[in-house]
């Protein structure tokens, strides 16, 4: 599953875009500092996000919409189109 994907799952999920997750971990004060195990037990307990889905989230709440190389258009599993994750929601595209 690609990173965005992950993203999208969590969308369909919660109903809540990523954009919708930095915005409440932004009102909890959780930032790129915040220990990851502080923001997984939080989506775990508010949200039913397991470890996976909420390391997804850790991710953009650490670092934002900007991923690494790795899985570029690599032709795994994991491969994702662009470096640039999309956090608006998938209504939006």
């Amino acid at each position: 599953m690609s990173f965005q994907a992950y993203l999208d799952n969590i969308e369909i999920k919660t109903g809540k875009t990523p954009n919708d997750f930095l915005e409440l971990a932004s009102a909890k004060g959780f930032n790129k500092d915040t220990k990851a195990s502080e923001i997984i037990d939080w989506l775990n307990q508010d949200f039913g996000l397991g470890r996976g889905h909420a390391m997804a989230l850790v991710h953009i709440i650490k670092n934002g919409a900007q991923i690494g190389s790795k899985h570029l258009n690599s032709g795994s599993t994991h491969s994702d189109a662009s470096s640039e994750l999309r956090l608006d929601g998938i209504k939006k595209r």
